[in-house]
């Protein structure tokens, strides 16, 4: 192999690496921008509903709450400054369709299904900014 076809290839691996770095980060959509990080609380919707608490430090979490942490691939669908709406593989963890809609920077009104575990979810949820994480 010459020199030249060598260098090429080297760019030509740099290039993918860095494009497969820059891939691997996704953006933060448009609509969670005016939102802050923080204690959230959920409140579902519809009988039986249930409240619970999201320490969140990457407003992204906002889109898999069923996933947690789990590092999930996304395809954003829509995003515009108000709304937001994706979906996202987490492999063996499951995957989902989430619909996020913002009020408010401290309101948000939250729609999502899929599958988490191995068992299908589907749920309705206002989140409200709380304060910091506790």
């Amino acid at each position: 192999m010459t020199m030249m076809a060598m260098r090429v290839l080297g760019a030509c691996a740099g290039l993918m690496g860095a494009s497969w770095a820059s891939a691997a980060v996704a953006p933060v959509p448009q609509a969670l921008r005016a939102l802050e990080v923080g204690e959230w609380e959920l409140r579902g919707r519809g009988e039986g509903a249930e409240t619970h608490k999201l320490c969140v430090t990457d407003l992204r979490q906002l889109l898999q709450v069923r996933h947690g942490r789990a590092l999930c691939s996304s395809f954003t669908i829509s995003d515009s400054a108000s709304a937001v709406s994706v979906n996202y593989d987490c492999a063996a963890a499951g995957n989902g369709r989430t619909d996020l809609r913002v009020e408010t920077a401290k309101l948000v009104q939250i729609r999502s299904q899929g599958i988490a575990n191995g068992a299908p979810f589907a749920f309705s949820a206002e989140g409200r900014h709380v304060g910091s994480c506790g």
